[in-house]
């Protein structure tokens, strides 16, 4: 049998995956809470004053002060059919994403046709073929890309692109990847739906994109991902989703979503950091998906109790909105460009529809 040249053993035990680096592109309408209220007011006409304030008071008190949108207020309160809303999500996702992904391969002057792998992301609307096709279209990527989309894991799911990036890089060393989330939750808003489940969603989420490039070159730089993990839930289910009505996709959202994630928490993180040979405390940078103000008031407290913090997922909260998928990767962009020292660690975290969470540690 013809024997090929040997490969060293030594070349894949030091080959890492790199998160390279994040960008993000925001759609062209966008209000702030206060100016949002007077939609509220239309929207709710003939509905109990006792109700009416309740509802404002979930929007004043959601600790988003700006929400971005691929439609004009207005388009998201009138009464549109699925298929207008679809129609609109797909032509603006399509011009988000490649707008996102340009921009990331601009920050490190790569080639388009140098990524090996595009993953993309998105739940809040249906398209087939799906958004990474068109990117190809768009953008010239080479013929022979492997392609992922991930439509079913909801905020978990920016998250989840990276796990699959990385397993991928790490199995085929000196390849490019790009991972494009882009999300329209304003576009499932259900006009005729009253449950907390949409209200809540309304006052949390808004519209964003970002994109994220991953290498296994010797010559890329960036965090390496030393490790990550995925932890599943078992029957909760009914926690978090989309149901498909014939007005689109209809918000699931159980109000026992934070004291769960609380009751689960320390075996979310502990054994993953062990496996790891670390502690919360040798964790420099959280990088945690900003949910919702419960989830983010969950999850500040036990981190305090172990001494850090979540301002960065609160100040992206703040800016934008839940963004689903698309968020976490802002609050990394955040982080990345403070640019952490040597050796400082990164961990990752977001929960999605399974229910399930997802981890990631950096080292950057």
């Amino acid at each position: 049998m013809e024997m090929g040249i040997p490969i060293p053993m030594d070349n894949f035990k030091n080959m890492s995956v790199k998160i390279t680096t994040v960008a993000k592109q925001l759609p062209k309408y966008s209000r702030t809470t206060e100016e949002i209220i007077p939609f509220l007011d239309s929207w709710l006409i003939g509905q109990d004053e006792r109700f009416i304030r309740k509802v404002k008071k979930i929007f004043e008190g959601a600790t988003v002060d700006k929400r971005y949108s691929i439609m004009d207020p207005i388009e998201v309160f009138a009464n549109t059919t699925f298929e207008d809303r679809n129609d609109i999500y797909v032509r603006e996702v399509i011009d988000l994403g490649e707008k996102v992904l340009e921009k990331a391969l601009q920050k490190l002057n790569w080639d388009a046709k140098s990524l090996d792998y595009i993953i993309t992301v998105s739940c809040t609307g249906i398209m087939i073929p799906s958004l990474d096709a068109y990117l190809i279209n768009k953008l010239k990527l080479r013929q022979d890309i492997v392609r992922l989309p991930v439509t079913e894991m909801g905020c978990a799911a920016g998250i989840s692109g990276i796990i699959y990036a990385k397993n991928f890089l790490k199995a085929n060393p000196g390849k490019r990847a790009a991972v494009i989330a882009v999300e329209s939750p304003t576009a499932t808003f259900q006009l005729n739906d009253f449950s907390m489940a949409n209200i809540v969603s309304a006052a949390i989420f808004g519209d964003g994109a970002a994109c994220v490039l991953l290498s296994s070159h010797e010559d890329d730089n960036g965090p390496e991902i030393l490790d990550e993990e995925m932890y599943h839930f078992y029957d909760n289910i009914h926690m978090m989703g989309f149901k498909l009505v014939n007005t689109g996709l209809q918000m699931v959202l159980d109000i026992e979503v934070p004291e769960t994630i609380a009751s689960h928490f320390p075996d979310i993180i502990h054994p993953f950091l062990a496996k790891n040979n670390l502690k919360i405390e040798d964790i420099d940078h959280l990088i945690f998906h900003p949910g919702g103000k419960k989830i983010v008031q969950t999850v500040e407290d036990l981190f305090l109790n172990l001494g850090k913090n979540i301002e960065d997922t609160k100040e992206v909260l703040r800016l934008y909105g839940n963004m689903s998928s698309a968020t976490v990767l802002y609050v990394l962009e955040e982080i990345m460009d403070k640019k952490p020292k040597i050796g400082e660690k990164g961990l990752m975290l977001s929960f999605g529809p399974g229910f399930s969470a997802q981890r990631v540690l950096l080292q950057f």
